[in-house]
């Protein structure tokens, strides 16, 4: 199929994109990378009068790291970050699952903002953002700036705070703790494609090697990426141990609403959540130890 007839604009500066923005909000969709947006044109899923391509702003794209944390520009390409010698150290979550996203041909073009703002729940960016408690920022004519903390930005399914006439500009991630470990677990059918269920943890330990606000995401479970907030309470303030991470695994699999699609059961899901939770501890655990260096 081919897209129904759309008008295409190229603003060349933020304000100019806003400005259409607020002209034609119900009627625009934006156009970044258009690894999404484009299937979606094509099967008409998605049939926009107005096309906003905003490529040509510059000032949407970049790494911006200081002491408040990491700043990314929507427009920033997830080769980009791939490809960034520093980000590891910056953020080591983001850098372990930048490869799991997609293909290395998607990377090149597809964007932070596009994903984001496409809110699929089983995609790693909702994940990542959810779990380091990121800030995303949105700028229209109307409301002006707007911050947006990750728990309040997704609302469900391909569904998102941001307002029609209102454009995702960056995102603002807090530094990582000293001494974290990380870890990125996801099953997929195929390399390349969405997770059918994935895990995303942090953890931190204080000098009696007690667990210190630990962090536990779980995506393509349900509606939205979820933190799971009771298996996390089960872990903070206790000694990591293989016993504690399978019973909060266990609880954490009890916290989502998975659904039944062509790819996996709701059961099938939840069985899968609870293993890679489980296994996603562990790795974590093993790298805040420095046992792991992959």
């Amino acid at each position: 199929m081919k897209p129904a007839p759309f008008a295409w604009c190229a603003p060349a500066t933020l304000d100019e994109a806003l400005d259409l923005l607020a002209g034609h909000a119900d009627a625009a969709r934006i156009l970044a990378g258009g690894q999404t947006l484009g299937p979606l044109l094509n099967m008409r899923l998605a049939t926009p009068s107005i096309l906003i391509d905003i490529n040509g702003i510059g000032e949407l794209a970049g790494l911006h790291p200081d002491l408040a944390g990491l700043t990314i520009g929507a427009l920033t390409r997830q080769s980009t970050l791939e490809d960034d010698p520093a980000l590891a150290a910056l953020q080591p979550l983001i850098a372990m699952a930048i490869p799991h996203i997609a293909h290395r041909a998607v990377r090149n073009r597809g964007t932070v903002g596009g994903s984001l703002a496409h809110a699929d729940p089983a995609a790693e960016w909702p994940a990542l953002v959810t779990l380091l408690g990121a800030q995303l920022l949105a700028r229209s004519k109307s409301r002006g700036m707007r911050l947006i903390g990750a728990d309040e930005f997704f609302i469900t399914h391909l569904t998102t705070a941001l307002a029609p006439d209102e454009l995702l500009c960056e995102v603002r991630v807090p530094p990582s703790p000293p001494g974290a470990g990380y870890a990125v677990l996801e099953f997929a059918r195929r390399h390349g494609d969405f997770a059918v269920a994935g895990a995303m943890v942090r953890l931190t330990s204080d000098a009696g090697g007690k667990l210190t606000d630990p962090r536990l995401v779980l995506f393509g479970t349900g509606r939205r990426a979820l933190r799971a907030r009771r298996a996390e309470a089960m872990l903070a303030g206790a000694s990591a141990g293989t016993a504690l991470f399978a019973a909060a695994a266990a609880t954490a699999a009890t916290e989502i609403d998975p659904y039944d699609d062509l790819h996996a059961s709701a059961e099938y899901r939840r069985h899968l959540a609870e293993v890679l939770a489980s296994r996603a501890l562990e790795e974590a655990l093993a790298r805040m130890n420095g046992k792991r260096h992959d």
